[in-house]
């Protein structure tokens, strides 16, 4: 007999670093049945050939064309900026039970014009931008349900938001003189690695890369405006790390008025007492990304600097789960009411 209470999911791109973790962490999910996998090479493979990790007995790959619709609830897309787009174009009116979450930036800008200027991608589906949710779990789980189109957050974003929101919702910093200093382990560029990156070195060097641009930056300006109706001033300086995978952002931030680097932690530690997956951690705690690979967790450490009324606060995260997979999950909880945390314990 069928289990008629499990969602069945089809992962679109489960080949690539996002897909692999994805697929690993929902085989331990009780509530997911996996209906299909799906790529565009080495069709006909198991998934396990790609990751060791899955021992789970899973369908082998397919192309797309093979899905059976029909018999999904949810499609998650772990693809290169542009392709989801297309899909979702032609599934979302025809298989209206079907849920998206996209883990590209292809509905994470809600101004087609940006996501062009940024992304060098001409939308093919704007009619349904305004039908998505960017989703930071923590910041959306009231408002998830009501769409069938989840733009999962970027990594960087979601390690930078997640500290700063609070604070601006609660005025206690200078919003117009921000610096975020990131550091990314290497898969946070994907398998195509070699070609974004042609620096000497590149597996046992640190990069600096798009320090006045970086393409992350409109998102995070979009959210904290939609979030607190202000607009911040920052830098954003990211780095690539030759660690595989991991976060660490460093935020530079003046407090408003004596605002004590204790009680910048306290106004964070209340926002997020209800909320499993961020810890807020002891002041003027060292802070890397080693406690929390492999996790959904996401660490804070706010920390006094040498420098009178200049704090830092550091935020950690893992990439690929927090800062993808793991968030996915946690919307895909969120969306089917289920326990957020369940599967990625």
């Amino acid at each position: 007999m069928p289990d008629l209470n499990k969602i069945k999911i089809t992962v679109i791109g489960a080949t690539g670093y996002t897909g692999l973790d994805l697929i690993y962490l929902l085989t331990k999910h009780p509530k997911v049945k996996i209906v299909s996998l799906c790529a565009r090479k080495n069709l006909g493979k198991d998934i396990s050939f790609f990751d060791k990790r899955i021992k789970k007995k899973l369908p082998k790959l397919i192309s797309e064309k093979h899905i059976d619709w029909n018999n999904l609830d949810l499609v998650f897309l772990s693809l290169p900026n542009g392709e989801a787009q297309k899909i979702i174009k032609r599934k979302y009116h025809k298989f209206k039970k079907v849920k998206f979450i996209d883990l590209s930036a292809d509905f994470r800008i809600t101004n087609p014009d940006t996501y062009f200027r940024n992304y060098k991608i001409k939308h093919k589906a704007k009619d349904l931008i305004n039908k998505s949710i960017y989703s930071i779990s923590e910041f959306s789980k009231e408002k998830i349900k009501n769409f069938r189109i989840i733009a999962n957050p970027g990594c960087y974003p979601t390690s930078i938001q997640l500290p700063l929101i609070p604070l601006i919702l609660d005025n206690l910093i200078n919003i117009k003189d921000i610096t975020i200093d990131s550091k990314s382990g290497y898969s946070g560029a994907g398998k195509n690695l070699e070609k974004k990156f042609k620096h000497k070195n590149l597996y046992s060097s640190t990069f600096a890369y798009n320090t006045k641009n970086h393409r992350h930056m409109c998102e995070m300006q979009q959210e904290i405006f939609k979030i607190t109706k202000k607009k911040i001033i920052f830098s954003f300086n990211p780095h690539l790390l030759p660690t595989y995978r991991g976060i660490l952002s460093s935020i530079y931030l003046k407090p408003k008025n004596k605002i004590t680097a204790k009680k910048i932690r306290e106004s964070l530690k209340n926002y997020y007492k209800k909320f499993k997956f961020i810890k807020i951690l002891k002041l003027n705690s060292q802070l890397g990304s080693g406690n929390v690979l492999n996790t959904n967790n996401c660490e804070i450490s706010v920390c006094e600097t040498s420098v009178k009324n200049k704090i830092v606060i550091f935020s950690a995260i893992d990439n690929l789960v927090k800062g993808a997979s793991g968030q996915a999950i946690q919307n895909m909880n969120l969306l089917y009411n289920l326990p957020e945390n369940l599967g990625l314990k």
